[in-house]
């Protein structure tokens, strides 16, 4: 099952890379490998295939037939070398981290993130040594000041989730890369249909594929891919060691999702511009935030990164405070009022209760 090298567009990776029809079954179709282990011909062979001498499957915590094809498929459409497939975005940001972080460093991360994010950061991975400096997206000078001797990484979300903020990227990469140190991306809200971070100077980049990638609501997944073979390497033997093994059956469910992506994201990206137009128009709306609408603060670096297009996350904010968000939640009738950004239908979320209660 390998990932082709022909000159491929984007929808037809996301349908085909990363799968041929094996040699046995000739199953057009990815078969699920709902099987935790692998039979050995004899000890020898055993040893052999832990050596890496001989390719095959040994153990799913360590590889999957099924999870490889999804592994495949999304490193194709985002690049990389040697993505991972994990139980959730979370474990992505975590794994990424603690891949190359250790009690007494630290990181420099933007302050626009997802609440589960921040909470990682600003709670969770202090317990274990590991400081997280946070800094304005827009002034990407100011993590240059935060650097120390024992800064390992510098983290960013493309599209900041729910400000829709869009990072500079490069700019961020010239910071990191002129102290020596990794950028690494999250690249949930955009996706590889809009922005592939590894062109611009990223050198991790993760997903919370539970998100638009699966797109169904029914798989709760991440992946993550480095740029340099060393370091995907590194976080491979990481992954198995720790145990963030991904579901088979969800990787199945997420490459089934897949396959429909680009047919998906059109289609709800119009929605939300639609729905943008909309809002703006109605009393008591006091703000839309899309990134393709002139009052958007990064409207020009969205125009230049993101092909002009906006993405499938539209913000807005309205008069009345909780009161208010309450009554609308509660007027939306048919929209589904629960903290996703992966369905097929249009979902509303209030991060101030939800996602991101923890912060201020």
């Amino acid at each position: 099952m390998t990932t082709t090298d022909k000159p491929w567009k984007f929808e037809t990776l996301s349908v085909h890379a990363g799968y041929r029809p094996d040699p046995v079954t000739r199953a057009v179709a990815v078969p699920i490998y709902q099987t935790v282990a692998y039979a050995f011909d004899d000890t020898q062979h055993g040893a052999d295939l832990f050596d890496l001498k001989v390719p095959g499957n040994i153990y799913t915590r360590i590889m999957n037939p099924t999870n490889d094809v999804l592994e495949q498929r999304v490193t194709a459409l985002e690049g990389g070398i040697g993505g991972l497939a994990l139980a959730s975005g979370q474990a992505a940001v975590t794994y990424a981290i603690q891949t190359i972080a250790r009690a007494g460093d630290n990181i420099i991360s933007t302050s626009t993130l997802y609440g589960g994010t921040y909470n990682l950061f600003a709670h969770t991975l202090p317990q274990f040594g590991i400081e997280v400096r946070f800094a304005d997206p827009k002034h990407p000078e100011r993590f240059a000041e935060l650097i120390d001797a024992n800064t390992k990484a510098v983290f960013a979300e493309s599209i900041g989730n729910p400000l829709g903020n869009i990072t500079d990227i490069a700019a961020l990469a010239e910071v990191a890369h002129g102290a020596g140190l990794p950028l690494i991306i999250d690249n949930t809200v955009a996706t590889p249909y809009l922005l592939r971070p590894f062109e611009h100077g990223a050198d991790i980049v993760l997903h919370s594929v539970t998100k638009l990638l699966a797109g169904h609501s029914d798989a709760t997944l991440g992946w993550v891919a480095a740029k340099d073979p060393a370091l995907a390497d590194r976080m491979r033997f990481f992954t198995v060691t720790t145990g963030m093994t991904a579901s088979p059956f969800d990787c199945w469910l997420a490459e089934r999702g897949l396959v429909s992506f680009d047919l998906r994201f059109d289609r709800a990206q119009r929605t939300a511009e639609t729905l943008g137009r909309w809002l703006a128009g109605q009393a008591g709306v006091t703000r839309v935030l899309y990134p393709t609408r002139d009052d958007h603060p990064d409207r020009a670096r969205a125009q230049a990164l993101l092909r002009g297009t906006g993405g499938n996350m539209l913000s807005f904010e309205i008069e009345g405070g909780r009161a208010a968000a309450n009554a609308f939640a509660a007027a939306a009738e048919g929209v589904a009022f629960a903290p996703t950004l992966g369905d097929v239908g249009t979902t509303l979320s209030h991060p101030a209760s939800s996602s991101h209660r923890g912060l201020t």
